[in-house]
């Protein structure tokens, strides 16, 4: 009997990782790229690469972006794999570079979502929040 498809290897859908980083160490640089493939394996993505941008730039273009281009124009390409959208570069880069994914045919994945919002004032004064963990207990005599 052949053992179920959960237990067999598969490959998932082909994602490229991409990660900013100027002036950052050896070792930041060796975290941030097992977080992709931690966040890929559980995703059940196959990474099959990551394109890293040294450069400070003012436009969307660079040479590490242009070969993230390039590959996802090959087939069977999912999309593109990042820690953050700060990775990406500064809200104006990063928009655009988003866009040019996106037109590619490909997704962006973050694997660090955008935190909402959370103002800790509010109009009426400072918001107490509880804790996730916490739940009010209710006697059960009435």
């Amino acid at each position: 009997m052949e053992p179920l498809t959960e237990h067999r290897r598969v490959s998932g859908p082909v994602v490229y990782g991409f990660l900013r980083l100027v002036r950052v160490s050896a070792a930041r640089q060796a975290a941030l790229t097992a977080s992709l493939a931690e966040y890929c394996r559980s995703h059940e993505l196959q990474l099959s690469g990551v394109f890293t941008d040294r450069e400070v730039t003012a436009h969307a273009s660079s040479a590490a972006f242009t070969g993230l281009l390039d590959v996802l124009a090959l087939p069977d390409v999912y999309g593109v794999v990042a820690p953050a959208m700060s990775h990406m570069g500064p809200k104006a880069i990063a928009i655009e570079r988003g866009r040019r994914i996106e037109a590619a045919g490909s997704r962006l994945l973050l694997a660090r979502r955008p935190r909402p919002p959370h103002p800790s004032v509010s109009r009426n004064g400072p918001v107490h929040r509880r804790s996730p963990g916490t739940a009010r207990v209710l006697d059960t005599e009435s």
